[in-house]
């Protein structure tokens, strides 16, 4: 039994979808989820072909099935060409993330986690450093007669949103008025120029003011957020390693995952280049923790041009040529999409 371009399709569809979500897949999902133009019972018959010649696995007989070590060798060596996933396997990632809300920090923690995934060791996904981001876009929704979800939008791809109270006086069509005004007045400003401006557009909105205090409190807040968020996905990969076989060494490695602060350090790299790399290995990270590991990192960038960084944390006999072309992949799609989360940003016109 050999593997044709039919069964190759299949498994790659089922490694793609195992990836993101870690449940066995089975037939019906692949027929589902992937245009294939199979029915389930063909899907059904190739799992079955694949799972003898040894890529798939059944951990319960009820339940889908699991790519083997054999299937990711499998797409590690035919579906990175030229450090570069195929194009199916780029989309089948951005389709993920952009399933996701739409908010950066929820976008960073789902890439961490596919980066992890595909690599097996830790990820580490740094939002961008830069000037303050400006607000793009404020929109205010109905929810209730009291209440309504304020929406913030900046150029760094960032959303905040929140529930405050409003005024019964103010249907959609008058929140709708107040975002144009709002969005008028704060279009362009930074959080902290938002903030102070907020009294002086609150004295002018008369019946609007409890509900404009509500958005200067989020504001306020956000403005006020110091710290970074950083994304880490699979801390304790590294534990499978020999190299980390030692307690103490293991110890001292989930300590330095858990000081965020410190990681983003020794992660960021400003780069400035549209897609640059950095890899340390070994002494080389400065980083007695870290005396076994390599530290490979990319750069992404949003469509302002200000860049963040991803990285991931491995043996240093880690597959560095995998590792470059999956970074590669995930930092051009991390653009793409931050690019395609402003340009899709709602405005008011």
């Amino acid at each position: 039994m050999a593997m044709d371009e039919r069964k190759f399709r299949i498994l790659q569809a089922i490694i793609d979808d195992y990836i993101l979500t870690a449940v066995p897949v089975g037939s019906r999902t692949i027929s589902k989820k992937y245009d294939m133009g199979l029915s389930s019972a063909t899907i059904r018959n190739e799992m079955s072909d694949l799972e003898e010649l040894g890529y798939l696995d059944q951990p319960h007989v009820s339940a889908g099935r699991v790519p083997s070590a054999k299937a990711y060798r499998l797409y590690v060596d035919q579906l990175l060409q030229t450090g570069r996933l195929r194009t199916d396997g780029e989309m089948a990632v951005k389709a993920h993330l952009l399933g996701r809300a739409r908010q950066m920090e929820d976008v960073m923690d789902r890439a961490a986690q596919v980066l992890s995934s595909l690599t097996n060791y830790t990820a580490v996904v740094l939002p961008p450093t830069g000037a303050q981001p400006k607000i793009r876009n404020i929109q205010l929704v109905s929810l209730s007669e009291t209440e309504a979800l304020a929406v913030i939008v900046t150029d760094a791809g960032l959303v905040r949103d929140a529930v405050i109270r409003v005024s019964e006086e103010l249907d959609q069509e008058a929140l709708y008025a107040v975002s144009r005004a709002l969005t008028r007045e704060l279009a362009g400003k930074t959080l902290s120029e938002a903030v102070e401006r907020m009294p002086q557009i609150t004295r002018g909105m008369g019946t609007s003011a409890e509900m404009l205090q509500g958005l200067g409190d989020i504001l306020h807040t956000q403005q006020q957020s110091s710290h970074p968020h950083v994304a880490i996905g699979g801390t304790s990969n590294m534990l499978s390693y020999p190299e980390y076989a030692d307690m103490e060494k293991a110890r001292s490695f989930l300590s330095l995952m858990e000081t965020r602060d410190r990681l983003a350090d020794i992660i960021r790299q400003n780069g400035e280049d549209e897609m640059s790399f950095t890899v340390r290995i070994g002494p080389e990270t400065g980083v007695p923790e870290m005396a076994d590991c390599s530290i490979v990192t990319a750069t992404y960038t949003t469509g302002n041009g200000r860049q963040g960084t991803i990285g991931v944390i491995g043996p240093t006999r880690m597959q560095y040529s995998r590792v470059l072309g999956i970074l590669n992949t995930m930092g051009r799609q991390l653009s793409e999409i931050f690019c395609i989360g402003e340009d899709e940003a709602p405005r008011h016109e």
